[in-house]
């Protein structure tokens, strides 16, 4: 990522997480960003492999589709200053095998210098807002070893299981209304 002397402070991760996090902006995506193609980049490098036939062209068209207004769906991005730090999805369907659950948490990734500082839990919140604000009452989310992060955010495990491969645990959150 280019750093410029608008985001140079920012560029190099330190210093207490709290004071990291409150100088991270979280933005909806819009179809049109100059940065979709990377964080499409990071969605399919990170889980290409839980669909081999997938090519990234199609990521991005999917990833594309997902930039939505407002609502189901929505793509946030974690920035700093103009740089693209993480993202989180809210999609309807990222378990296709299993449709009864519905929408999704996903696509949660924060850049590895970068961690450690709450972005993740932001972007987690920030996704948990927008299906609070419009009617949804309960996410889902799959992680194979993030269990930890979400239990702590107030997400319980209701099932283990096996994933394309993949051993991951299904979690469940229940919005307040």
């Amino acid at each position: 990522m280019k750093v410029t002397a608008a985001n140079a402070e920012l560029a190099v991760p330190g210093g207490k997480a709290g004071a990291i996090a409150e100088r991270i902006r979280i933005a909806r995506l819009a179809a049109d960003s100059p940065h979709l193609l990377t964080l499409a980049r990071w969605e399919f490098a990170q889980w290409g492999h839980l669909d081999p036939d997938r090519r990234l062209d199609q990521a991005l068209a999917d990833f594309r589709a997902q930039c939505g207004e407002g609502g189901l769906p929505s793509v946030f991005v974690a920035m700093a200053g103009d740089t693209p730090v993480g993202m989180a999805c809210l999609i309807d369907d990222d378990m296709h095998d299993r449709p009864a659950l519905n929408p999704w948490l996903a696509s949660v990734y924060v850049r590895p210098e970068w961690r450690g500082h709450g972005i993740a839990s932001r972007l987690v919140r920030r996704v948990e807002q927008e299906a609070g604000e419009h009617g949804i009452a309960t996410l889902h989310l799959f992680t194979p070893d993030r269990q930890a992060l979400y239990r702590r955010l107030g997400w319980r495990a209701v099932e283990e299981r096996d994933y394309r491969g993949e051993r991951v645990t299904i979690m469940r959150l229940e919005l307040a209304r």
